[in-house]
């Protein structure tokens, strides 16, 4: 018994190419394009349902390093399209699955228009990714106080440096917080759309300044980059450190499909 995986949809005029297409998924067929028309085609393989069916796959979601492989996988074949010129590649989540082609066929041909509209959004369009975090702060910024003649530290010398260093601290915090609005405004004078990402885990321990999305224009991409590395100077005078990342697809400015039966 075997399903659909359906990876990405493709919108273009001319015949995307499958020449050296990634393997895939595990266990799968080789990706291949379907044509549902108007230019659109599915980019899918079929897989067997003892690993991707509902069951084995929630038993299987708890393999962190099996769901990391699978992950790779599904991302290097929506890379393989979408860096090809003159296309508009809508990636699909993990695990976007169908009973049938048939079935994958008629629910994204009903879904036309809006396909039709993230098509426009990202046609000719790159994604980019900026994560700003603050800078560890420096063992060696601690201040003495005054001594004594007996050599300890006087009381008043010990509260003086201690509200120092918190009011170092509270400033240096802020202009890390300020570094990472600006970049993010001059950045995004430079795309066609950017998005602040807010899923960092609550549990973690430095939570960005700044995690967003950008979708930049292809012929902007040298200005974007450039632009980013002056960011980066800045941010790093502010006590912050930005990380730049991309091209990827445009998964975070379309709207994919998720499991579906």
């Amino acid at each position: 018994m075997t399903g659909i995986n359906v990876y990405c949809i493709v919108k273009s005029r001319k015949q995307p190419s499958i020449l050296r297409v990634p393997a895939g998924l595990p266990d799968a067929t080789a990706p291949e394009l379907v044509d549902v028309g108007g230019g659109i085609r599915l980019v899918l393989c079929e897989v067997p349902l003892e690993t991707y069916g509902s069951g084995s796959l929630d038993a299987r979601l708890q393999d962190l390093d099996w769901v990391g492989s699978v992950a790779l996988a599904h991302e290097a074949v929506v890379e393989h399209f979408a860096r090809q010129s003159g296309l508009a590649v809508i990636p699909m989540k993990l695990f976007t699955m169908f009973s049938s082609r048939e079935r994958a066929v008629k629910e994204i041909s009903g879904r036309r228009t809006a396909i039709d509209a993230a098509a426009r959004r990202i046609a000719g369009a790159e994604e980019w990714g900026i994560r700003i975090l603050r800078s560890a702060p420096d063992a060696a910024s601690r201040l003495p106080g005054r001594t004594t003649r007996s050599g300890s530290v006087s009381g008043a010398a010990f509260l003086a440096a201690k509200k120092q260093a918190r009011d170092d601290t509270r400033a240096a915090r802020v202009a890390a917080a300020e570094s990472a609005l600006d970049a993010f405004e001059r950045l995004a004078a430079l795309s066609r759309e950017a998005h602040r990402r807010n899923d960092t885990p609550v549990s973690a321990s430095t939570p960005p300044l700044l995690d967003a999305a950008f979708l930049v224009p292809a012929e902007r991409r040298a200005r974007f980059k450039a632009a980013a590395k002056r960011e980066a100077a800045r941010c790093a005078k502010a006590g912050a450190e930005l990380t730049l990342s991309g091209p990827w697809p445009a998964y975070n400015f379309v709207e994919t499909g998720s499991r579906a039966r």
